[in-house]
């Protein structure tokens, strides 16, 4: 062998070698597959740059995020919570199990307890028609031996919460079932068909008597399944049924799921402009359907408000997917569960998504324009008086994307600012400045998963 070719033999072992220690190095971080993905998303995205029009004016903020929903953990849980979440000032909260919980067919008396706790937190009531009593069929998720039974048990429920001579509430919001495609295993045709469900149910709100107004909706599947929402709105329409609302759930990473959920749902529903403006409801939302630690920390959070942002003007309400943990094993306070607070055993203790929805309560006022976004930092900013608020997020699930971003503010009054910088669960800053031209301009830099609120007070 000469020379030359041994040479070339050991820059091709010295190479293999080199490229073998680097891939272990991939993989030993975090993982080969992730690793390239950051490193094509990082050479592919687009970083941020935020101007905020303080002269526009784009209606007042919607505020689909004041809905939160309860599970099954167990009974009676709004009652263990009621003073904590009043402070997260919420419009409506979901509770499901109301049969098979709450014995109603004895009596109103368990459920009308958790009633009242979601009324003394300051919120109404959505109530998912859910699940079948004892005796009522099979099992709690059967179809009812007998769909008289069904009927009169509905009409009882909206004639009691809703009636002017029992609980008196407006606006109660009637879901038919709770995840009909999960639970019990329902299809929208054949033998046990969700479309007779909810048929049987919307013919007995037709029936209640001398009631304030309430909605009444569904199929509350566990996504936005395309057969299931056709199948409910050719039934309506083909029937002349009432349906006020269209729901589903939906537990994805991606922050615009929801915004592309709605799109799906706008399709379908040109076929059916009698239904066109029905409001739409995710009745159960977050990153995960399974336990995940995220549920305990700030990438929870930053998905929350970066889902937020995707889905303004196109989603009515989202009701956050859960108040409170169920116990946890071996007495665990955080265990990855979906709570906004941990188990009441282990003292209601609150979680980053219970903080921003805390810090969202400053976000309402006139939506004014925000251009610039990248793809990972998104922006959503009101003004309210004298106050323009700008909430910033850097929402990225492999926690891997950090950017400096420039800020500039239009169409500001001259004048003088206080500018207060607010990191979410960590620092504050605060400075003067003066503004002559209608310009302030700064830049942030924004770690992984970073939520960042900007006041300027005039």
């Amino acid at each position: 062998m000469n020379l030359r070719r041994k040479r070339s033999l050991a820059k091709l072992i010295f190479g293999g070698l080199l490229l073998i220690i680097l891939s272990t190095g991939l993989f030993i971080g975090l993982g080969f597959k992730d690793k390239v993905a950051n490193l094509f998303s990082e050479a592919t995205g687009t970083k941020a740059e935020i101007r905020v029009d303080a002269g526009s004016n784009l209606g007042v903020l919607p505020q689909p995020w004041r809905n939160l929903a309860q599970g099954g953990e167990e009974p009676d849980t709004i009652t263990k919570v009621a003073q904590k979440i009043k402070l997260l000032q919420p419009n409506y909260i979901r509770i499901d199990h109301i049969y098979d919980f709450y014995d109603v067919p004895n009596g109103w008396t368990k459920l009308d307890s958790e009633v009242n706790a979601i009324l003394a937190a300051g919120a109404k009531p959505l109530l998912a028609l859910s699940y079948m009593p004892n005796g009522f069929g099979a099992d709690i998720t059967a179809a009812p031996d007998n769909w008289n039974d069904w009927y009169a048990l509905v009409k009882a429920t909206i004639e009691h919460y809703s009636g002017k001579n029992n609980k008196n509430i407006s606006n109660v919001y009637y879901e038919v079932w709770n995840e009909p495609d999960l639970f019990g295993g329902w299809k929208a045709y054949g033998n046990k068909n969700y479309l007779r469900l909810y048929r049987v149910s919307a013919q007995a709100a037709a029936a209640a008597n001398n009631t304030l107004p309430f909605k009444l909706g569904g199929p509350a599947t566990t996504g936005a399944y395309p057969n299931w929402i056709e199948a409910l709105l050719n039934l309506v329409d083909a029937e002349n049924l009432r349906l006020d609302f269209i729901s589903w759930h939906r537990y994805s990473w991606e922050a615009e799921a929801l915004s592309d959920d709605a799109g799906l749902i706008n399709r379908l529903l040109l076929k059916h402009p009698r239904l066109a403006l029905k409001e739409k409801l995710v009745t159960e939302y977050g990153p995960d359907p399974e336990n995940n630690p995220a549920y305990d920390t700030g990438l929870g959070a930053s998905h929350l408000l970066a889902t937020i942002r995707a889905s303004l003007g196109k989603i009515h309400k989202i009701f956050n997917f859960e108040i409170m943990d169920g116990p946890g094993p071996d007495g665990a306070a955080f265990w990855g569960r979906y709570g906004l607070l941990t188990h009441h055993a282990s003292g209601l203790q609150p979680k980053p998504r219970y903080n921003l929805l805390l810090w969202l309560n400053q976000l309402e006022g006139q939506r004014l324009a925000v251009t610039g976004e990248g793809s990972w930092v998104k922006g959503i900013s009101v003004a309210s008086g004298n106050i323009l608020r700008l909430y910033l997020v850097n929402y990225d699930p492999r926690g891997a994307h950090q950017e400096t971003v420039p800020i500039v503010i239009n169409n500001l009054a001259p004048g003088g600012y206080q500018v207060n910088y607010e990191w979410f669960q960590g620092k504050t800053q605060t400075k003067a400045v003066q503004i002559t031209g209608g310009t302030f301009v700064d830049q942030v830099f924004m770690r992984p998963n970073e939520i960042i609120r900007l006041t300027l007070t005039h």
